[in-house]
């Protein structure tokens, strides 16, 4: 518990900052948490980074990561998003058969997910603070997840009983998410009287619980992934923690939500 508790603050110290000052630092940083969260997925699978699916992996991951308003060649063909995946997946396809199955269809399905689920998540945190409002939405967001992960875990140590799944994530309870949901909502609630967003209590409440219930999915996906390939931790890059997959779980899921709840609202 110490050695978590010391990651994280030194984390938190480094991060915070670059978040606050966004721009290009915090585009880079994003860009590196994205390529590290890749390369674990990757290594899980056995895929090593350096091979030549690995390179396409993180190619197609750092164009999918790039906003297509700033793309450089307005005319180029790859200057959209679902251009870019069929074109990877038609090379992708192609290499099976240049490795007569050695490397497999199975196996592209893979790469591809793999590819947007990471990007999925880190492309919305880039969304998102860049948004005229980021800032305050990110905090918002990042501050949703930590407080369903603490009112989760002193729940389901005070009052967990009922398994929530046991075959994914066994030392999780039912009491224990509902304790998070609580938490975030107050947090959210308190927030709100901070920083004052253009909505009401009650929108403000809808939007705590959903965040902090797809977080809560983002995490067990994350222990899904871990269960099948039988590994205990994404990545060893931060002591006590684990991978950077490990942290970004639930960010990965909460913020592509949490920007399509915001333009679902603000229509």
């Amino acid at each position: 518990m110490k050695q978590r508790i010391i990651t994280a603050l030194i984390a938190l110290i480094l991060f915070i900052p670059i978040i606050i000052y966004g721009k290009s630092p915090f585009t880079v940083v994003v860009y590196l948490l994205a390529t590290i969260g890749l390369y674990e997925l990757l290594k899980m699978h056995k895929i090593k980074w350096t091979s030549t699916v690995g390179i396409m992996a993180m190619l197609l991951l750092w164009l999918l990561l790039y906003p297509a308003t700033g793309w450089p060649l307005p005319g180029l063909f790859f200057n959209n998003p679902v251009q870019i995946v069929l074109v990877f997946l038609l090379l992708l396809l192609a290499y099976t058969v240049l490795l007569k199955n050695r490397f497999t269809f199975d196996d592209v399905g893979f790469v591809l997910l793999a590819v947007l689920y990471v990007g999925m998540g880190f492309f919305y945190f880039l969304e998102t603070r860049h948004d005229s409002n980021g800032l305050a939405q990110i905090f918002f967001a990042l501050l949703l997840i930590w407080s369903t992960d603490t009112g989760a875990y002193f729940a389901g140590r005070a009052f967990g009983k009922h398994k929530l799944w046991p075959e994914i994530s066994p030392n999780k309870t039912i009491e224990g998410a509902v304790g998070g949901i609580i938490l975030a909502i107050i947090v959210g609630i308190v927030f709100d009287m901070i920083y004052e967003f253009p909505y009401n209590m009650l929108t403000i409440v809808f939007i705590s619980v959903i965040v902090s219930i797809f977080g809560q999915i983002g995490d067990l996906v994350e222990s899904a992934f871990k269960r099948h390939y039988d590994v205990k931790d994404s990545g060893n890059i931060l002591p006590g923690h684990g991978g950077i997959l490990d942290r970004f779980d639930s960010a990965i899921f909460v913020f592509p939500v949490l920007q399509l709840i915001l333009q679902i609202i603000n229509i």
